[in-house]
């Protein structure tokens, strides 16, 4: 009978460990939650600074480039933001502008010149 309590001791200690095992697959799917409302709460963020400081005209710029080709659109869209955050947009950026800072934030691109002899 002396195994019994080690027994029951065995026992209870897997119980815990299994209860903990649940509640960390629970809180998983909580943690993956909370961080999708996070991402939520940041993009509704970003696009309340973008429309403070786009012109109807750069907002529509934006959001052509952002159609043909999305990662740039994105990183233009950060670049808006942290630039807005960071203080140094006065007023509202135009088209004008917008199509000077996409040029500035396009990566070079290579130009291949065929010469004919």
């Amino acid at each position: 009978m002396s195994e019994n309590p080690d027994d029951e001791r065995l026992e209870e200690l897997r119980e815990k460990k299994m209860e903990e095992l649940r509640e960390r697959q629970q809180g998983g799917g909580g943690d993956a939650e909370a961080q999708r409302e996070a991402q939520e709460r940041a993009d509704a963020q970003q696009e309340a600074v973008l429309k403070q400081y786009l012109t109807d005209g750069a907002r529509q710029r934006l959001n052509a480039v952002e159609m043909s080709k999305p990662e740039f659109g994105e990183k233009v869209k950060q670049q808006v933001a942290a630039l807005a955050q960071s203080g140094r947009i006065q007023g509202q950026i135009d088209e004008d502008q917008m199509r000077d800072l996409l040029k500035e934030l396009q990566p070079d691109q290579q130009s291949f010149d065929i010469r004919r002899r």
